[in-house]
C-alpha cells in the first residue's frame, strides 16, 4: 500500500511540474501543429502542375510551341547558356532543340535520373507526335481517381505524431531526470524509503497522461485544417500511440540513467533521435533507402511507430496488422527500462 502511495505521489508531482512549464507545453502541442501547417501548405494537393519546357530558337520552333501549348504545357524560350542553367536548377523539365530545318529531328535534352524528367519527355513527345498527325491504333480514355490517404499531408501527419511522441518522451523524461540529478534532488530522494523503480515508473506513467492530448490535438487540427481522417480502428491507434510513448520513455530512462549534466544528456538524446528523424520515415518513406538496410530500419522504434500509425490511419489496418510494430516497440521499451533501472545512478 505504501509503495503504491509513493508511486502515485511521484506521478502526481511530475504531472504538476509539467503543467507549470509553458515551454514544454509549446514543444509538445504547438510545435507539431505549426510544422504540419507549414508542410501541409507547401505540399497540399493542388492538382497536377503543368510541364515546363525550354525551347531553343530555330526552324520549326513555332510549330513545337503551338503543339505544346495545346497540350497545356508551359513553354519558355531559352538560349544555350540559359538552357543549361534552367536544367541544372530544375526550372524546366527538358529543353527542346529544333533541327537545322523544319523537318529535321528534334533533340530532347534532359537528365534521365529524376522520374519527373522522364515523364515530361514522354508527355512532350506525345504532344508533338499527335500534333504531327500520329494516331493510336486503339482508343483509350483516362479516368482520374483520387484515393483517400494519397496526399502528402496524409503521409506526413502520422510521421509527425510519431516524431512528437518520441521527442516528448525523450525530452520530458530524460532531461527531467538529469536536471533533478544536477539540482541534487535525486540524492535527497535517496535518503527516503522510495525505490528507484518507483521514481522511474512515475516518470513513465506521468508521460502517459499527456499522450491523449498530444495525439488528440494533432488529429483534430489535421482533420479541421486538411481533412485528414483515421481510416482504421481508433482503439488500435490509441494502443500503438501508448506503446510507442512507453517505448521511448524506456529509452529516455536508459539515456539519462548515468548522465551527470544536461549538456551530456542533450547530446545523447540527439544522438539517439537524429538518425531516426532521417531513417524512420517521418518526412519521406523509409523505403527510399537501399534494400540491404530495410531489415535494420524496420527494427528502429520510430520506424515501427510510424509504420503502425500509418497502417491504421491511412490503410485502415486493425490490431492484427500492427502486431509486429507493437512487438518491436514493446521490446525496446521493456529492454531499455530494465537496463536503465539496472545502471541508474542517483548522483
Amino acid at each position: 500500500m505504501a509503495e503504491s502511495s509513493a508511486l502515485y505521489r511521484l506521478t502526481l508531482a511530475r504531472v504538476r511540474e509539467s503543467v507549470r512549464e509553458p515551454g514544454v507545453l509549446f514543444w509538445v502541442f504547438g510545435f507539431p501543429i505549426l510544422l504540419s501547417v507549414g508542410l501541409g501548405l507547401a505540399f497540399r494537393g493542388r492538382g497536377p502542375e503543368p510541364v515546363v519546357v525550354g525551347l531553343l530558337d530555330g526552324p520549326g520552333a513555332a510549330v513545337v510551341e503551338k503543339a505544346l501549348g495545346k497540350a497545356g504545357m508551359k513553354v519558355e524560350h531559352v538560349d544555350e547558356a540559359s538552357a543549361r542553367k534552367s536544367l541544372r536548377a530544375g526550372k524546366v523539365a527538358l529543353v527542346i532543340a529544333p533541327g537545322a530545318t523544319a523537318d529535321a529531328p528534334l533533340t530532347y535534352r534532359y537528365d534521365p535520373t529524376p522520374a519527373e524528367a522522364r515523364l515530361a519527355r514522354v508527355a512532350v513527345d506525345e504532344a508533338i507526335q499527335r500534333a504531327a498527325g500520329r494516331r493510336d491504333p486503339r482508343a483509350v480514355r483516362d479516368a482520374p481517381v483520387t484515393e483517400p490517404g494519397s496526399r502528402y499531408i496524409d503521409f506526413l501527419v502520422p510521421g509527425l505524431i510519431g516524431m512528437n511522441l518520441m521527442s516528448g518522451s525523450m525530452w520530458g523524461i530524460g532531461w527531467v531526470i538529469v536536471n533533478m540529478r544536477v539540482r541534487k534532488l535525486l540524492k535527497r530522494l535517496l535518503a527516503t524509503p522510495m525505490r528507484r523503480r518507483d521514481l522511474l515508473l512515475a516518470q513513465a506513467i506521468a508521460r502517459l497522461g499527456s499522450v491523449p492530448l498530444e495525439v488528440g490535438s494533432m488529429l483534430l487540427f489535421a482533420r479541421l485544417a486538411f481533412g485528414v481522417r483515421v481510416a482504421g480502428s481508433w482503439p488500435a491507434l490509441a494502443v500503438v500511440a501508448v506503446v510507442g510513448a512507453l517505448a521511448f520513455a524506456g529509452l529516455a530512462i536508459l539515456v539519462a540513467s548515468r548522465a551527470r549534466n544536461t549538456e551530456t544528456v542533450s547530446g545523447l538524446m540527439n544522438a539517439v533521435m537524429m538518425p531516426m528523424f532521417v531513417l524512420s520515415g517521418v518526412f519521406f518513406s523509409a523505403a527510399h533507402f537501399p534494400a540491404v538496410l530495410q531489415p535494420a530500419l524496420g527494427l528502429l522504434p520510430l520506424t515501427a511507430l510510424n509504420d503502425g500509425l500509418r497502417a491504421i490511419m491511412v490503410d485502415g489496418a486493425s490490431f492484427g496488422v500492427v502486431a509486429r510494430p507493437l512487438v518491436v516497440l514493446a521490446a525496446w521499451g521493456a529492454g531499455s527500462f530494465a537496463l536503465g533501472l539496472r545502471v541508474f545512478r542517483w548522483g
